[in-house]
């Protein structure tokens, strides 16, 4: 069997199984890569004054790791600018928050060849690359340079954005000319393929063609693509929820809700994730339902992300605010509306929160998937089940059909589909329950691993030249 080998910028395999931050990453991936014989590939997330490109190899919960070190020009050129100042905020659709600097372009692309030119040596022949999310979309560019001939699959985990938005971004058709390097592209949903096809098609400086089976012609080369929403690992989740510590945490949270119905609220700090717009929702609902007072709290966990970039350290201080002020005009001696939290916890105890809490919200304005919507439904009691609410504008949304789906910029709405999801029928719980799990079920990290590995290995090369002029279409 061909080794996997899995590029991401982070190498995030956790040495616990157990442990966990509020993403699902590293937990896909680590699944992915028990199956398959391989390593993951990334960055150690550590510094040095000059990039030697020397590998640190180790073993982690069985899952090998091949790390190198960055310089800190690299760090902040290539991590802090262009992935996370400019392409993060523009594939979210926050246009305002884009931050376009040449030096930031020049660190992704050095950082991308630096990458390759590491990996290049480790690959075997006959070895299946799949490389994760924006920081490397030129990552298969740069290895077919080195020579490299094998199978190249490429995942994104965030949205692709609308072509009127994508075309603000300088040498935007050179990024995306680098993709067509690859054999396979995935995304999480349709509606992210159908707004890279859009562009293929109707940028006129790439003048694309759409092909059947989702087949893309352009710059001289044909691409494979697809839709793959990943999932969580179901069974790993489950055996966390029914561990003793997520046991004991589940009594720790229903004893400390003293009666109350508890709502949940679990995300990395971003301000994707609609966390201003979820507290303004939620006092909309005091303000509506006063007799609710006393009787429902939320717990926000939210763990800090990227604080070295401004609009992180702006984001946490107007949570802060927010969070404040409603607790200080709601507050009673013995209630507080708001539990706000900035820490990390580990799968096990999250898995017991979830299960502890009535109402699940997972409302970002804009996700490629959002893994927390399933793990909240995996952690639930089947015979007492708590309510899904969850953004439309989530990935998740397109097959979580059954929550209760609100739009996070109305306080409004979200404010509705609290009241109706506190007040919902045990035999309604428990029905919208039965059909959300068995969407977890079917699409779990399992399915999502081995239906994109199998595509990438039907992808059919037409031409010998795989690093130019290559065309490639699926198989039949």
């Amino acid at each position: 069997m061909s080794r996997l080998i899995v590029v991401s910028n982070r190498v995030s395999a956790p040495k616990d199984p157990a442990a966990g931050s509020a993403g699902g990453l590293a937990m896909a991936l680590s699944a992915a890569l028990k199956k398959y014989d391989g390593l993951w590939f990334g960055w150690s997330g550590d510094t040095v004054e000059h990039f030697t490109g020397e590998l640190q190899i180790e073993n982690r919960a069985g899952v090998t790791v091949a790390l190198v070190d960055l310089e800190a020009q690299d760090v902040d050129e290539y991590y802090n600018g262009y992935a996370n100042k400019t392409l993060w905020p523009l594939f979210h659709h926050r246009v305002d928050l884009t931050a376009y600097e040449r030096s930031y372009g020049e660190g992704y692309e050095r950082t991308n060849a630096r990458f390759a030119e590491v990996l290049a040596p480790l690959i075997q022949p006959d070895d299946i690359i799949w490389i994760h999310d924006y920081h490397m979309i030129p990552m298969a560019r740069d290895l077919r340079r080195l020579g490299i001939r094998n199978r190249i699959g490429f995942f994104l985990h965030t949205p692709w954005p609308a072509r009127q938005l994508l075309v603000t971004l300088p040498h935007h058709r050179r990024l995306v000319e680098s993709m067509f390097d690859y054999d396979l592209l995935g995304f999480q949903t349709r509606e992210w393929l159908d707004l890279f096809r859009d562009y293929v098609a109707s940028e006129p400086s790439v003048n694309g063609r759409l092909l059947p089976h989702d087949a893309l012609e352009a710059f001289g080369k044909t691409v494979q693509a697809g839709v793959f929403p990943i999932g969580i690992d179901v069974d790993g989740f489950l055996k966390a929820r029914n561990s003793a510590f997520g046991r004991r945490t589940y009594d720790r949270m229903a004893a400390s809700a003293a009666f109350r119905s508890m709502m949940v609220g679990v995300d990395r700090l971003d301000y994707s994730k609609g966390l201003e717009e979820r507290l303004l929702g939620y006092e909309q609902f005091l303000k509506d339902n006063p007799d609710k007072r006393g009787d429902v709290f939320l717990l926000q966990v939210t763990p800090i992300s990227r604080d070295d970039v401004d609009t992180y350290q702006d984001i946490r201080g107007r949570l802060e605010g927010l969070a404040g002020r409603i607790n200080g005009e709601f507050a009673d001696m013995d209630w507080q509306p708001i539990r706000y939290l900035n820490r990390t916890y580990r799968r096990d105890q999250l898995a017991g929160i979830y299960r502890a809490a009535r109402v699940g919200l997972v409302t970002p304005l804009r996700d490629g998937m959002n893994l927390v919507a399933k793990e909240y439904v995996a952690a639930q009691n089947p015979e007492d089940p708590g309510v899904l609410v969850l953004s439309r504008f989530a990935g998740a949304a397109e097959q979580m059909g059954e929550a209760l789906l609100v739009n996070p910029f109305s306080r409004e709405e979200l404010s509705d589909a609290i009241k109706r999801a506190l007040d919902m029928p045990l035999e309604e719980r428990k029905r919208k329950w039965e059909a959300l799990m068995q969407v977890v079920r079917d699409t779990d990290v399992g399915v999502w691993r081995d239906d994109f590995v199998a595509s990438l290995q039907a992808v059919v090369r037409t031409t010998g030249d795989v690093g130019g002029g290559r065309a490639a279409t699926h198989a039949a």
